[in-house]
């Protein structure tokens, strides 16, 4: 098995000081990653910056010029109270969505089977109009905009903690890109509400799972088992994108999901049963959130070891103490089940 691997030391300059997403995220991961023995397994492919064209598959044209404006100052801006940019950030964020596009042209190309795309800043809370929740470009969306170029069906799932309100905004009315994703909720963005299924073209290639807090994993197994795949087999992709978060972890100090990092290794082996089944194994890994270091690094340790074919996993914490009961989930479970006909 032949993984990509779409990274680069230059995600370490965008960084503002005691900002919860900051430069130690991505450089944990690559710690972890060389210290697990599995950077040296990894295809590597080249993250070169994301044209104008390519970006503007994805965003308006103002988008870009608000983060070409703050490229020209000579100081750090907050775009709003969460999300920061510093004069190199727009470059950096341009490499990023690079970065994911590189790793699924070579996953398209044949020259990999799968890929992974670690980097920042993340990308899946920046809509068509607006840089906001630590997102300055929709990585994912980018990557999914390319895609299209040479396929019919791109699928993105998204299980960070927080809902991927900008990916969903950019593919609302497209049906050529089917958009699900699992969340906490209520939480930020406020978005994600199972009623939202799509627009126009796009009605029914929108699946919202918010979930309340407390769950763990087996309720996102039961939402795997009778929603998720359900929904992919009957759209059959052509490749699959996730949006993969560690924020849904018990540890994380941003949300209050209960996942442990073997109920994420067992979603992610069963992300890439899916594209096995459904897209001859194509299937990339884009880094969003996360924000305990160790859940992080491990996650995405994890996650390349999938990718290649290994058995287990790496967890320094176990499970948590407690999880809300499977059967709290199974009200939204049917109520999913009836909206997507499934």
């Amino acid at each position: 098995m032949t993984t990509a691997y779409a990274s680069d030391a230059r995600f370490t300059e965008h960084d503002f000081a005691r900002h919860l997403e900051h430069a130690g995220r991505i450089e944990a991961v690559w710690r972890e990653l060389a210290a697990a023995g599995l950077r040296d397994q990894l295809l590597s492919v080249s993250a070169r910056a994301a044209s104008d064209e390519q970006l503007l598959r994805a965003h308006s044209a103002s988008h870009l010029k608000r983060l070409e404006v703050i490229s020209r100052q000579d100081k750090a801006v907050l775009i709003d109270q969460d999300t920061y940019a510093l004069p190199e950030s727009f470059g950096i964020a341009r490499l990023a969505a690079g970065a994911v596009i590189q790793a699924v042209d070579a996953a398209l190309a044949g020259r990999a089977d799968n890929g992974l795309a670690v980097v920042r800043p993340p990308g899946h809370h920046a809509t068509r109009e607006r840089q906001m929740g630590f997102c300055l470009l929709n990585n994912v969306a980018v990557g999914a905009r390319y895609a299209q170029t040479k396929l019919k069906r791109t699928l993105i799932l998204d299980y960070d903690v927080h809902h991927g309100n900008g990916t969903q905004d950019i593919f609302y009315a497209d049906s050529s890109v089917m958009f699900i994703s699992l969340h906490q909720s209520p939480h930020y963005p406020g978005t994600g509400a199972a009623s939202e299924i799509g627009r126009g073209d796009g009605e029914g290639f929108t699946l919202n799972a918010p979930l309340a807090a407390g769950h763990g994993d087996r309720a996102y197994r039961a939402i795997f088992e009778e929603v998720v795949w359900p929904a992919v087999e009957r759209f059959r992709p052509e490749l699959m994108l996730v949006s993969a978060g560690f924020d849904a972890h018990w540890a994380d100090p941003l949300a209050q999901m209960q996942l442990s990092l073997g109920g994420y290794d067992d979603l992610a082996r069963e992300s890439i049963k899916m594209a096995q089944t459904c897209c001859d194994g194509r299937i990339v890994f884009v880094m969003e959130g996360g924000y305990d270091l160790s859940a992080l690094s491990h996650g995405w340790r994890n996650i390349a070891a999938a990718l290649l074919g290994r058995e287990g996993f790496s967890d320094p914490y176990g499970p948590p103490a407690h999880t809300a009961p499977v059967d709290a989930v199974r009200p939204l479970i049917n109520r999913l089940r009836h909206l997507h006909g499934l």
